[in-house]
């Protein structure tokens, strides 16, 4: 039996799966390593710390199954998108801390840039919103700020890339600086109509053209490494939600799918044609095989799991994330409690970087189990939101949606989602969506799988949540949580 190696690089921790030739698990080894927080709204990664915690769990899978380097025909790489590292080309240092997708330090930047007027040329080349989110100004702010940065990129010493730029890099001793267009197209300086790096938006920003990786396609060849024995080829690469839009079988235009990570993220797949959209949602490189590039419609939400995970460390109410389903199920409904996780700011649809987290409708009755339930409420509202928008932007009123994530894993949730949404929520019996993505785009440049076809009858449900709230009541909830939103917003300055 031969595998695929992926490796699903996240915010918070870093993963290695193999699958086998039916697209099932056959090993995993996951590690977590430090979030660092230095200021409000500030976000960083040691890269070394994800190089190092990537590394240590490929070779733990590894050793996991007695698994030899001569079983894996190849490496596909995922990895959390718009998070960028600067490094020095010749000693392959980074010269600052990561700069996290969640990070806000940007906001005043990208307010200057739209009073500019550069929000539109931004969105008519990026199909992105002028927001923090985005690579580009994270970049920016390395060079401003870091002393000799700016002559050190000019002089074609420095390479910068999202995370799987950086993994490549490592996996292949500097010999490969190269990225996907899935992930090009969310760094605000990758035009996703002539698929080429911006001139014009290198410009704006202050970036050097040397600094930049190659593009190459999703499905195809990255280089080999050597580091866990033998030469093994990486044959794919996708940021992780075109990954899992791709895991999840998602291949025809109106296929949409959800997936519930540290933030929340709703792909639909528009095939061939980039659709603008007219309701702040994102246009983006889903992936590109071969001479094919294929689209997606995005609405990314900042917040998801990761409020779970506020109410075990910041709150201490429950002791791990999985008991969060069972304390919100000790009552019937949220008691009045509304919970807008804007920790970090909103993401789609509303775009408002100066929105804070917002705990509303607290009584003295009041316990730690509504608490619990407005925070799983609060991820399916924000969901909601999205499928609207998306919906207009399609003009498609969609029948399903699947799910992702670890939250995913969360009936009472899944449940929540369903009835919010009106439309079934399925879950797959194949929860590892995301690094399944990356190992099909690798299996399909290797011919371990020969077509989308073949990948596509590896999908099977596991479970269907049907909607069980009525219309009426449906639109009464959605207008409190509107309500609720707006207490939100325009928080800090």
């Amino acid at each position: 039996m031969k595998y695929i190696l992926s490796m699903d690089q996240g915010t918070t921790s870093s993963r290695a799966i193999l699958f086998d030739k039916t697209g099932r698990v056959a090993a995993v080894a996951q590690r977590e390593f430090p979030q660092h927080f230095p200021r409000p709204g500030w976000v960083e990664h040691n890269a070394e710390d994800i190089w190092e915690s990537q590394l240590e769990v490929t070779r733990e899978v590894m050793e996991k199954g007695w698994f030899s380097p001569g079983d894996v025909c190849g490496i596909g790489i995922t990895n959390q998108r718009e998070t960028v590292v600067v490094w020095d080309r010749k000693t392959g240092k980074p010269i600052a801390p990561a700069i996290v997708w969640q990070d806000r330090r940007t906001a005043s930047m990208c307010d200057a840039l739209r009073e500019k007027g550069a929000g539109k040329e931004i969105k008519k080349k990026t199909g992105l919103i002028l927001d923090a989110y985005f690579s580009a100004t994270k970049v920016a702010w390395i060079l401003e700020h870091v002393k000799g940065a700016r002559t050190r990129a000019k002089a074609g010493d420095l390479a910068m890339g999202t995370i799987d730029s950086w993994l490549v890099w490592k996996l292949t001793g500097g010999r490969v600086h190269a990225t996907d267009p899935s992930n090009a197209s969310r760094t605000m300086l990758y035009n996703i109509h002539s698929l080429k790096w911006d001139e014009s938006l290198l410009g704006l920003f202050g970036i050097p053209n040397s600094m930049l990786p190659e593009v190459r396609p999703s499905s195809g060849f990255f280089g080999e490494t050597q580091l866990i024995g033998g030469s093994i080829p990486i044959a794919g690469i996708a940021g992780d939600q075109q990954a899992a839009l791709f895991g999840q079988a998602c291949m025809k235009p109106g296929m949409v799918k959800n997936t519930y990570g540290t933030g929340c993220f709703m792909l639909m797949n528009t095939g061939v044609v980039p659709i603008v959209s007219k309701n702040n949602l994102l246009t983006t490189i889903a992936w590109q095989i071969g001479d094919k590039t294929e689209y997606a419609l995005e609405g990314s939400i900042f917040i998801a799991g990761a409020v779970v995970q506020w109410l075990r460390d910041g709150l201490g109410i429950i002791k791990s994330s999985s008991e969060v389903e069972e304390l919100a199920n000790k009552v019937p409904d949220n008691g009045g409690v509304y919970l807008v996780p804007a920790f970090a700011g909103l993401g789609a649809p509303h775009w408002d970087p100066y929105a804070r987290g917002t705990l509303v409708g607290l009584t003295r009755g009041t316990n730690s189990s509504h608490i619990a339930r407005a925070a799983l409420e609060g991820i399916a509202f924000q969901v909601a939101d999205v499928l609207k928008s998306m919906e207009a932007d399609a003009a498609i009123k969609l029948k399903e949606i699947r799910v992702d994530g670890g939250a995913s894993l969360n009936s009472l949730l899944m449940q929540i989602q369903a009835d919010l949404l009106g439309v079934p929520v399925i879950r797959p019996q194949e929860s590892e969506t995301t690094a399944l993505g990356a190992a099909f785009l690798a299996g399909l440049a290797l011919k371990f799988w020969k077509s989308t076809k073949e990948i596509c009858l590896q999908w099977n449900e596991e479970s269907r949540f049907k909607p069980k709230l009525s219309s009426a009541k449906r639109e009464s909830a959605n207008a409190i949580w509107q309500k609720a939103l707006s207490r939100s917003r325009s928080w800090v300055q």
